[in-house]
């Protein structure tokens, strides 16, 4: 079975400017000018500034921390704003490149990879997000947590992967932590010659009279960004109390004041609503010419689900409409033994395995490959939300599998017939939210940002509605002066290439959203006074020659 993609993202930019149509209107009407309005902070003093949370404070971007993003990070944009009103200088731990990725001693590490860029398309590959080198050969990541880290203090505490209990672990910048993963190498960049400084103590010793907290995406993030497989558990509500209470009491008791914001949905977010459930299409890569074959081999499972009244399991593939792919889900009751059984007791099925070209005697080992594999499996539904990176495996051979199979002396043929994700092996629960874990995690946001609510409230904080704000993009968008908004991958200008950050204009907007908290906080008037930013002077996009 041939290597399958499914999933295209038609390339166009769309600009949204105002226009008026045509009517009565005086030719040379009195102009009155207007006094400007004077900027003030209000009661706010923003002197020293400092940011503290996640990938989203630091300016994470198409998957990676540059230095064009970091430019264009939310708490930067604020801090040229504030300087305008007695704001101080404001400092990042600045990468080393635009490149991004990160290296220890000279070699790469491991899930901190450069970034993405936009690929027009050809007619080989469709367009869309592709790693920076498939564009920029030349491209060379430079950053070395252990060779050439900045020198601070530095301002934007925000800690690309930081949950909210992160903030307040020692060790967690310690070089020395990173092989039992209890460092963070981005925060090993700004600790300096106190490795195990705590992100609060290094924001707390720069005597903050102002700041932003943005923090717990990755409480809830992880988990999903996992499919809910378990790996990375969503935070537990008392831990995560305990922590949001800690930082706003500390944060505040020199008399800081200070803007907080809440955590998105997952359904707001384009990583988790890309790729349909039922991506697979028949006219691409000949898949209409191998529905007969799939139809004859899911038929003999659909008798046994059939048999057992398990129908929503059945699996029936078109050739001529898009097919959904078939999933792993373990919220189903694990019918492994029956569907085995089945097929031991049929006196059929031998001739049925030999209709795939092994022997009869293959039957009892066929019988128990078909049953471990879908004994919990049913093809995903609308209601299901399959991960951004699921796309790039759908349609192509699993070389576990593949490797399992042949090691039960498979033909190579059918090891790789049975083992194409999505379609003969069953995506696992890493690539897929089901409705379940779409419940769990909407569940922990909403406790989540009740209780970042309330902590605001009561230390009488600004306080910015992001889970509204990013809804807002995915149901039909927001506009900002010229321009709109949505939460499209690449064509929306709101989130970047990886589906989950914003893009600079994105940051601006967010931005934009902080100073109209501020002022109805604190009685600033960077809203009154025309002092937010024109989202559209920032890029949506940076160039692969960008370095």
């Amino acid at each position: 079975m041939k290597n399958l993609k499914y999933i295209y993202i038609s390339l166009g930019i769309l600009a949204f400017t105002a226009c008026n149509d045509p009517e009565d209107v005086d030719l040379e009407p009195e102009v009155i000018a207007e006094a400007p309005v004077e900027l003030n902070a209000g009661s706010a003093d923003f002197s020293t500034y400092v940011s503290l949370g996640n990938s989203l404070t630091a300016g994470f971007t198409d998957n990676a921390l540059f230095k064009a993003g970091q430019a264009n990070s939310f708490p930067n944009l604020l801090s040229t704003k504030f300087a305008l009103v007695g704001g101080g200088s404001f400092t990042q731990p600045l990468m080393n490149d635009n490149v991004g990725g990160l290296l220890a001693g000279g070699a790469q590490l491991e899930g901190f990879d450069p970034r993405l860029v936009f690929f027009s398309g050809n007619d080989e590959q469709s367009a869309g997000p592709v790693p920076l080198a498939f564009l920029n050969s030349e491209a060379t990541v430079t950053t070395d947590i252990i060779l050439n880290n900045p020198t601070g203090p530095f301002n934007n505490l925000g800690v690309p992967g930081a949950k909210s209990f992160h903030l307040l672990a020692t060790g967690y910048g310690n070089a020395a932590n990173l092989e039992a993963e209890l460092a963070n190498p981005y925060f090993v960049r700004m600790t300096g010659a106190t490795p195990d400084a705590k992100v609060l103590e290094l924001a707390m010793a720069q005597s903050p009279t102002f700041f932003s907290l943005w923090i717990g995406n990755n409480d809830v993030l992880g988990y999903a960004l996992s499919g809910g497989d378990g790996s990375n558990p969503i935070t537990d509500k008392a831990t995560f109390d305990s922590a949001i209470g800690a930082l706003v009491t500390t944060l505040t008791s020199g008399g800081a004041k200070g803007v907080m914001a809440n955590i998105p949905y997952v359904t707001s977010i384009p990583h988790f609503t890309t790729v349909p459930h039922d991506p697979i299409d028949p006219n691409e890569n000949d898949f209409a010419e191998q529905v007969p074959t799939l139809n004859r081999v899911y038929g003999a499972l659909n008798q046994v689900y059939d048999a057992l009244g398990e129908t929503e399991r059945m699996v029936v593939f078109s050739d001529s409409l898009n097919n959904a792919v078939v999933i792993k889900d373990e919220a189903l009751a694990d019918i492994s033994a029956q569907i085995t059984g089945a097929f031991n007791a049929n006196p059929n099925f031998p001739i049925f395995v030999q209709g795939l070209g092994l022997p009869e005697a293959a039957a009892p080992l066929v019988a128990t490959l078909l049953g471990n594999a879908y004994g919990q499996t049913r093809p995903a539904t609308e209601n299901d939300l399959l991960v951004l990176s699921s796309s790039q495996v759908i349609g192509k051979v699993n070389q576990e599998s593949f490797a399992a199979l042949s090691a039960e002396n498979l033909p190579p043929a059918v090891a790789g017939q049975f083992s194409v994700e999505g379609i003969t092996l069953p995506l696992a629960d890493k690539w897929v939210l089901t409705p379940e874990e779409q419940d769990e995690i909407k569940a922990a946001t909403d406790e989540f940002n009740a209780t970042l609510s309330s902590a605001a409230s009561g230390a009488g904080l600004a306080f910015v509605d992001a889970n509204r704000l990013l809804q807002d993009l995915a149901q039909g968008g927001v506009t900002d002066g010229d321009f709109t908004l949505t939460a499209n991958l690449v064509t929306g200008g709101g989130f970047s290439l990886d589906g989950v950050h914003l893009t600079a204009r994105g940051y601006a907007l967010m931005a934009n959203e902080f100073m109209k908290a501020i002022d109805a906080t604190y009685g600033s008037n960077f809203e009154a006074s025309g002092s937010l930013f024109n989202i559209g002077n920032y890029p949506t996009n940076y160039s692969p020659a960008l370095q």
